[in-house]
């Protein structure tokens, strides 16, 4: 993975981005000016709910045909959303197929003189199998239709003032920070102590990170306990070179583990964060109804997963050994105030999540104490944090326009339904949009509540869009994956841990 340091980062990222972005606000700006801000539209675009007056209408399919023949535009933002959606299962053939292009290209021209040239063909292809970048593209096609349904003003408006960009800022941040060699090494020899019970064995270190590391988001946030696990799975597993069998369910266990570790706390998880100030949800709240059956979930996964595989353990340990040399942190110890500095501007950007401006002065102080730190730093990743953040902010853009057909799905479903119904629709939409959609139905029963959070926290690794910091592990592991991470391995990696929650919370929710 690509690095940005100090002297780069500034310098190499603007000249290749910076006048595509100026060009962008400019134009913004100009439209905004030219009657783009707000209230400038006639009527509020996307419509709010209540504008459809469908109450007296009895079933979804009526409440749907209903919305669609009052804004047309619905039908057309939904079938955008599905192509990206669609255009993600497709990631990993596209990466393929690139690779496949490029190396007949390159001996094609093997006896050229002078530096082969490049594939454009490849080079597209692999740009479109770049999972980041799939809502952001489809992103194009939709404003390109908005405007020439709704107008410039209309779409402006939505872009600028409708759609909030908060959730993909903060995860940009706290990826930012959490990636750092301070925290990284912190989170190390906590995970190192659970380890050592088992000798520190490849299992050890396994059942460690994907046990602690998940549990640590209640308190961290899910984002920065995703970047410190995966960061820490690369390191102690897979760089040995699992078995791609062993290497997804893994990763499956990871992300879903990680969508569940969130619920012991009432803050740290965002599908959670959507309801608790409306439902009057608090921490002890969370770990009375979610967080003991989450730590027994965890655990039960982890442990039979590692029954499975035991045998491929045992050989990633001889590999292990054959190295004849332990899989660790080598570097110099980071003086006490040097990490603590970094838990401090954690705990800063958790507490401005909600509040952008603070979030980026957050991340500019954060980058001073960077500077001046040096000597106990590594190389600042930022590429991973900005392509994930730029995978979010498309999403939303999406997610923003679906509330017509979500919200009626949602309200018309009992409880058990209602809990396989979010399971579902969290696979095809990050599962914070499920519970905020299902916090605007009206008499909710508590019954419900519990059901479709708990739906959306569960299915909240079946798929890279089901939980905002799937991405960020995406980003991190997807290099120790054959061209790129398989939406069909991760999803059947993650499909027995769903169902291991599914039932505990049937049965225990």
């Amino acid at each position: 993975m690509q690095t940005i340091t100090r002297q780069s980062w500034i310098g190499g990222p603007f000249n290749r981005w910076g006048l595509p972005v100026l060009w962008l606000v400019l134009v913004t700006g100009g439209a905004w000016a030219a009657g783009g801000g707000p209230g400038s539209a006639e009527a509020p675009f996307p419509p709010p709910l209540e504008s459809y007056g469908d109450s007296h209408l009895t079933t979804v399919g009526a409440v749907l045909k209903h919305r669609v023949a009052k804004e047309p535009f619905n039908l057309v933002a939904t079938l955008l959303f599905l192509g990206a959606v669609t255009h993600t299962f497709l990631t990993h053939k596209l990466r393929h197929l690139a690779h496949v292009i490029e190396d007949r290209h390159k001996t094609q021209h093997a006896g050229e003189a002078g530096t082969p040239p490049v594939s454009k063909t490849a080079r597209l292809l692999h740009f479109l199998g770049e999972v980041e970048a799939v809502f952001g593209i489809w992103v194009i096609p939709l404003c390109l239709w908005m405007v020439f349904e709704k107008g410039a003003a209309a779409t402006i408006g939505y872009l600028s003032y409708r759609v909030h960009y908060t959730e993909p800022i903060f995860v940009v941040v706290i990826m930012a920070i959490s990636g750092t060699r301070p925290v990284l090494q912190l989170a190390e020899m906590l995970m190192q102590k659970v380890a050592s019970l088992g000798k520190g064995r490849v299992v050890a270190w396994w059942f460690s990170i994907l046990t602690l590391g998940p549990l640590l988001g209640s308190f961290i946030t899910e984002p920065a306990a995703m970047t410190i696990s995966a960061s820490l799975l690369v390191r102690q597993f897979y760089r040995l070179k699992p078995p791609a069998l062993l290497a997804y369910a893994t990763l499956g266990l990871l992300f879903v583990n990680v969508s569940m570790g969130g619920t012991l706390t009432h803050f740290a998880a965002p599908p959670v964060l959507m309801v608790t100030g409306k439902w009057g949800w608090d921490t002890p709240f969370m770990m009375s109804h979610f967080g003991w059956i989450t730590i027994t979930g965890v655990v039960t996964c982890n442990i039979l997963y590692f029954l499975v595989f035991r045998r491929h353990f045992a050989h990633l340990q001889g590999a292990l050994d054959a190295l004849g040399q332990a899989i660790s942190h080598s570097a110099a110890p980071i003086p006490l105030w040097v990490t603590t500095g970094h838990l401090l501007f954690m705990v800063a950007a958790v507490m401005s999540a909600h509040y952008p401006v603070l979030l980026v002065g957050s991340l500019l102080f954060f980058l001073a104490f960077f500077e001046i730190t040096q000597d106990y730093q590594g190389a600042f990743q930022l590429r991973s944090p900005i392509l994930v953040g730029f995978f979010l902010a498309g999403l939303v853009i999406h997610g923003g326009l679906q509330q017509w057909w979500i919200g009626p799905v949602l309200g018309n479903l009992s409880e058990m339904p209602l809990r396989f119904g979010a399971i579902v629709l969290t696979a095809f939409n990050d599962n914070a949009a499920i519970t905020y959609l299902a916090s605007q139905v009206p008499d909710l029963s508590d019954t419900m509540k519990y059901a479709v959070v708990e739906g959306a926290v569960i299915g909240g690794g079946l798929t890279v869009i089901a939980n905002a910091p799937n991405p960020a592990g995406q980003s991190i592991l997807s290099k120790h994956f054959e061209d790129g991470i398989s939406p069909l391995g991760l999803f059947l990696g993650a499909l027995v841990p769903t169902v291991i929650f599914t039932v505990l919370f049937t049965l225990w929710g």
